[in-house]
């Protein structure tokens, strides 16, 4: 998929399964092409994204998003493609100094939910960039506060469907959007692509290569 109407120069993979990372890019006009995996990240073992022990919010966010863009660039290798930069992300939800990844189910997603009731949380965004230069980094830390919400709100959403496959159980940009009445950092970031860092990065792109 490419963005014909991007005003960058630079096309880069897209090393990502995420509808809003592809809408994110447009938007900011990044030509891009999307790099599929074998399968879902979670069956790689160049993509570990059990958390490790220790290991913090911001370590896991870092560490998962560069073994998906280190992982890409094997990948364009192998696939014998054009050696161009692969752009990866990786969301993270921390809430009470636990990380809260996917949902396996949606009876974890309503717990995850519940756990988010009436507190504020952070949302951490890790962006690698890799190329024949290197790995480009930037992280984006935001805070979002949830207001409190009910057991049959928190039923009614993830009967939606809209909690699926999200960190934390929640889109900001769909309906959980009447659950945050403040945020604090990048709507983009908790999305799942902070645009100011990610066109920080392809910037570089030039001086790096």
């Amino acid at each position: 998929m490419q963005n014909p109407g991007g005003t960058m120069n630079d096309l880069v993979y897209l090393a990502s399964r995420s509808p809003r990372r592809r809408e994110l890019l447009i938007q900011i006009g990044v030509i891009f092409q999307l790099l599929n995996f074998r399968g879902p990240p979670r069956e790689d073992a160049e993509i570990d994204e059990a958390v490790l022990p220790g290991e913090s919010g911001r370590d896991y966010a870092g560490r998962v998003a560069r073994a998906k863009a280190e992982f890409g660039w094997k990948l364009v290798a192998e696939r014998r493609l054009p050696a161009l930069p692969v752009l990866a992300a990786d969301t993270t939800v921390v809430a009470q100094g636990r990380i809260l990844g996917k949902p396996v189910d949606r009876e974890d997603a309503a717990a995850m939910l519940a756990s988010l009731s009436g507190r504020s949380h952070l949302v951490l965004t890790a962006v690698a960039l890799r190329h024949a230069g290197g790995m480009e980094f930037a992280l984006s830390e935001s805070e979002v506060h949830f207001r409190e919400i009910g057991p049959e709100e928190i039923n009614n959403y993830v009967a939606s469907g809209d909690a699926d496959d999200k960190a934390g159980a929640y889109g900001i940009q769909g309906m959980a959007a009447r659950f945050i009445p403040e945020i604090r950092g990048s709507y983009s970031g908790i999305m799942g692509l902070p645009l100011y860092e990610t066109a920080t990065l392809l910037s570089r792109l030039d001086t790096s290569r």
